[in-house]
C-alpha cells in the first residue's frame, strides 16, 4: 500500500531520463576538453621545435630569446651588415675611414743619434710624431702612434705608414731631408707616389732642401718594411740633420710635422 506524499526508493522514469541525459552531456564536455588539451599540447610542441617548454617554479615558463636570435631578427637582410671601417688592430672609427700608422723612430728601443749636449734623436722623433698624429686626427683620419719595434707592426695593415727619423749631429755643414721606400716593393707605384708626395710637401712647408745622396741601405731595407703587410704603402723620412737643422727640428717642430702631414694627405687624397 502506497502512502501519498512519500518518496519511494525508485526514481521516476522522467527523473531517470534527466540523469542519463546529464551524464551524457558531461561525457561529451569531458571529451571536448581532452581534445582541446591535446590540440593545445600539439601546437606548443610544434612551435617549440619539438621540445616542451621548460618547467620552473610556475606551471610553465618560456625562456627569453637569446641575443643571437634578437640580432638576426633585427637584420632585414645580409646587406644590413656594414663592412669594417678600419684596417688595423685596436683602432676607433673615423669620418673618412682612412688609416695611417706613424712610427716614432727608435721609440721604446734606443736613443738613436745622441748629440754632445744629450739631445737624442728618439726624443726629437717622438715630439714630431705626436704632432703629426694630432694633426692627422684633427683632419679626420684614424692614426696609430707606433714604437720602433711595436708589437702591432707584424702584418700591420693601413692606407699608409711613415717612420719618422732624424740624421746625426756629427756632420757639419750637412742640411736637408730624404725619403725612401723598400727596394723590392710589392706595390712600387703606390710607394713611389707616397715618396713623391712627402718630398714635394715637406720641402714646400719647411724650406729644407732634399738630400737624396745620403740615403742608406738602412733606409731602403728598413726592418718595418719587412714586417708590415706587403700591401701597406710604407716610407721612412729623415727629417733633417740634428746639427745644422736643429733649430727647425727642435724649436719649430710643428712646421716639420705639418710638412709630413700634408705629404701623407697628398698621397691619401690622390689615391681616392
Amino acid at each position: 500500500m502506497r502512502t501519498r506524499g512519500k518518496a519511494t526508493g525508485k526514481a521516476s522514469p522522467l527523473r531517470r531520463q534527466v540523469l542519463v541525459t546529464a551524464s551524457r552531456l558531461m561525457l561529451v564536455l569531458a571529451g571536448v576538453l581532452l581534445l582541446t588539451s591535446a590540440l593545445i599540447g600539439a601546437y606548443l610542441l610544434t612551435a617549440g621545435g619539438g621540445k616542451p617548454p621548460a618547467q620552473t617554479g610556475s606551471l610553465f615558463s618560456l625562456s627569453p630569446p637569446s641575443s643571437a636570435s634578437l640580432q638576426s631578427s633585427a637584420d632585414p637582410s645580409p646587406t644590413a651588415v656594414s663592412p669594417p671601417t678600419t684596417m688595423g688592430p685596436g683602432t676607433p672609427n673615423t669620418s673618412n675611414g682612412l688609416h695611417i700608422g706613424i712610427v716614432a723612430g727608435h721609440a721604446g728601443y734606443d736613443p738613436g743619434a745622441v748629440c754632445p749636449d744629450g739631445l737624442t734623436e728618439a726624443e726629437v722623433n717622438m715630439a714630431i710624431a705626436r704632432q703629426v698624429v694630432a694633426q692627422l686626427v684633427h683632419s679626420g683620419y684614424q692614426v696609430d702612434l707606433l714604437e720602433e719595434f711595436d708589437d702591432r707592426l707584424p702584418a700591420y695593415r693601413a692606407n699608409a705608414l711613415v717612420s719618422i727619423h732624424a740624421d746625426s749631429c756629427e756632420v757639419p755643414g750637412a742640411s736637408g731631408f730624404k725619403v725612401a721606400r723598400i727596394t723590392d716593393s710589392a706595390i712600387p707605384e703606390d710607394e713611389d707616389r707616397l715618396v713623391d708626395c712627402l718630398y714635394t710637401e715637406y720641402e714646400a712647408t719647411t724650406g729644407l732642401p732634399r738630400h737624396p745622396n745620403s740615403i742608406t741601405d738602412n733606409m731602403t731595407n728598413y726592418h718595418a718594411f719587412r714586417e708590415i703587410d706587403f700591401y701597406t704603402p710604407g716610407v721612412i723620412i729623415e727629417t733633417g740633420f740634428l746639427l745644422e737643422d736643429r733649430d727647425l727640428l727642435v724649436h719649430r717642430s710643428a712646421l716639420v710635422a705639418q710638412g709630413i702631414t700634408t705629404g701623407v694627405i697628398c698621397f691619401l687624397e690622390d689615391d681616392r
